[in-house]
């Protein structure tokens, strides 16, 4: 498996390119399918330069929660390779309203003009346009948007490119962690899920979002989030994760889930 990173200019997003490993072998010459992770603001020509100097075949585009920083480039992405964008069903609805659903309505300074909020801030000053938001065309969900269900495990069929979503709220409804699988060469066509009840182990990787960072987990005082139900997902679903899978976090290094079992203060007694 092969992953290829690009860091966003607003909030150091990690956007990961993930290459699973195929189940058979791929014809000489053919591009290597994979999967597009958190297109955060400012990383479509990142994006772009990756998928053609390694000959890559982007087949989705994935977001491991609905927070703007996290889905802001998906749409253009999504339109210039022609695939649809996969979200939780529970955190769907963040995508209509990028910033009123992470941010409280900003406030009027005493000369009545709007000050913004910290991420459209951080947005403007990394060179996205607010204006120019939209979300994907064809977004395709999986899980519910009802109670969480922490530890509810589906594996995406995404054009061939097998991925475990297992739902990991408490930084958002829909937080999910990704746990790609492998590549079938001869599969094709629109994708769709199936229930699994493997572990996942074999993947390798984790796609963590902002659940678990290197050293700390996901804020829960955002609207979306809860502090209660992160723990529940911290004991019941990051704990029973195998020690080797490497952790990809939505933002800042890469570690292991083994190292963070072992020094995260946020995952001792759990």
């Amino acid at each position: 498996m092969d992953l290829f990173l690009v860091v966003a200019p607003v909030f150091g997003t990690n956007c990961t390119l993930v290459v699973p490993g195929p189940e058979g072998t791929l014809p000489d010459g053919a591009a290597r399918p994979c999967v597009i992770v958190d297109a955060g603001a400012g990383v479509v020509p990142g994006v772009v330069e990756l998928v053609r100097e390694q000959g890559l075949a982007p087949r989705a585009v994935l977001a491991t929660h609905g927070h703007a920083d996290h889905t802001w480039d998906a749409a253009e992405l999504c339109a210039l390779y022609g695939v649809p964008f996969w979200i939780h069903e529970a955190d769907a609805y963040r995508l209509a309203d990028p910033l009123g659903t992470i941010e409280s309505a900003p406030p009027a300074g005493r000369d009545g003009r709007v000050v913004p909020g910290p991420l459209a801030a951080a947005l403007a000053a990394g060179g996205a346009r607010l204006e120019d938001y939209r979300a994907p065309d064809d977004v395709r969900t999986f899980g519910t948007a009802g109670e969480p269900g922490a530890g509810a495990r589906e594996r995406l069929d995404l054009d061939g490119v097998l991925v475990d979503a297992l739902h990991a709220p408490g930084h958002t409804q829909g937080s999910t962690l990704y746990l790609p699988v492998a590549v079938r060469p001869d599969s094709s066509g629109d994708g769709g899920t199936a229930s699994v009840s493997a572990s996942g182990a074999e993947a390798g990787v984790v796609l963590a979002g902002d659940v678990l960072f290197a050293g700390s987990v996901g804020r829960t005082d955002l609207p979306g989030g809860d502090g209660e139900t992160m723990q529940r997902t911290l004991r019941d679903v990051v704990g029973r994760l195998d020690d080797s899978l490497q952790v990809v976090p939505g933002h800042g290094p890469l570690t292991t889930i083994g190292r963070e079992r072992r020094t995260n203060p946020y995952l001792r007694g759990l």
